[in-house]
């Protein structure tokens, strides 16, 4: 078991939620709208990052620019309790607060305790999506498996992010400065390359370990966007100057996505396949990721919308996995198969009450 005695207090539509007695398969049911998305998105910020709306902190407390939100969580590690815990203080409601075990802490740190990822319905058009929204889950599961993948990224943003502010200004920038800032990019950026193409690297092998049916196997590869490399961007001044912007780096990375046996880029293949695709990388990576820390895997109304022999068999992979899940449903006839074995709680109107 990973995550138990979960507290929701003014966050969205809870204004006061508690769910206690978590098992390995734990399953949020109820009507749409009624909040269970809601509880998963609060779970979601029990890692680095912006959760899995990715949506602004002064949109997630119950009234929005008055109160702050909290959310909390214990983590059941080695017999252990941990506390987790993650709030907004109302007075500073775009600044994000920290606590384990009482004392304050960074969002990075919280990845070193757990591992956690989420599949929701608005990723079903990742792979025909832009190649910033592939790089951003690329580097989510990258932090779910190594937290210091967090502090790279956010690090080669800041330093691009000032590079091309001063590129893009009016006044032709001091060279000494861009030497420093093209100096943290490249240590930054190096890291950063290195953490995507070892996930990809590990994933393609718990791929590999997966039966190819009945979710279609992708294969994945690593397509940098320009390496790391403070004399090449030193270089590529005067070029990035016109644009006004920084034309190669690591934030120029994509994933390539091919279905397997096919070799059709991912793009292409049926709305079916690419759905089957994405839960295949989602349950090599839960594997993965349980052989650490702790896991927790987050799928929103992912069960509804498989074949009576694909649920089955994604049930069945992730108990092998060993990694906690939590799903959402409008109802629990999906998850016959499974649910003697479920934690089951019947959200509505922002509260939860256990029905199992």
């Amino acid at each position: 078991m990973a995550l138990d005695r979960i507290s929701l207090s003014r966050f969205r539509n809870h204004r006061e939620t508690t769910l206690e007695g978590a098992r390995g398969f734990n399953l949020l049911v109820g009507e749409n709208g009624a909040g269970k998305t809601n509880v998963l998105e609060a779970l979601s910020l029990l890692a680095p990052g912006r959760g899995l709306r990715r949506a602004p902190l002064t949109e997630m407390a119950a009234t929005p620019g008055q109160d702050g939100f909290i959310v909390g969580a214990s983590l059941m590690s080695d017999g252990e309790e941990v506390r987790l815990g993650t709030a907004v203080d109302g007075a500073r409601p775009t600044r994000r607060m920290v606590r384990i075990n009482g004392a304050e802490a960074s969002a990075v740190m919280l990845g070193e305790w757990l591992a956690l990822s989420w599949l929701t319905p608005a990723m079903d058009g990742l792979f025909t999506d832009s190649a910033g929204a592939r790089r951003r889950w690329l580097d989510r599961l990258a932090v779910a498996l190594d937290a210091g993948h967090a502090r790279h990224a956010a690090r080669y943003e800041a330093a691009l992010r000032e590079r091309n502010r001063l590129l893009a200004g009016e006044t032709a920038p001091d060279p000494l400065w861009l030497d420093g800032i093209e100096a943290q990019m490249a240590t930054s950026g190096a890291a950063l390359s290195d953490g995507r193409a070892r996930l990809i690297q590990m994933l393609a092998g718990e791929l590999d370990s997966l039966p190819s049916e009945p979710f279609a196997l992708p294969e994945l590869d690593y397509r940098p966007g320009g390496v790391a490399d403070a004399d090449a961007w030193r270089r590529s001044r005067a070029r990035d100057r016109a644009a006004g912007r920084t034309l190669e780096g690591p934030h120029r990375d994509d994933l390539g996505v091919t279905m397997a046996g096919k070799g059709q880029p991912a793009a292409r293949s049926s709305t079916g396949e690419q759905k089957a695709m994405l839960i295949a990388i989602t349950l090599a990576h839960a594997g993965l990721a349980a052989r650490g820390r702790a896991s927790v895997l987050l799928l929103d109304e992912v069960a509804a919308h498989l074949d009576p022999l694909r649920r089955a068999a994604l049930f069945e992979r992730l108990r092998e996995s060993g990694t906690q899940v939590w799903f959402t449903g409008t109802e629990t006839a999906p998850f016959e198969p499974v649910l003697q074995d479920m934690a089951v709680w019947r959200v509505a109107d922002g509260s939860a009450r256990r029905e199992s």
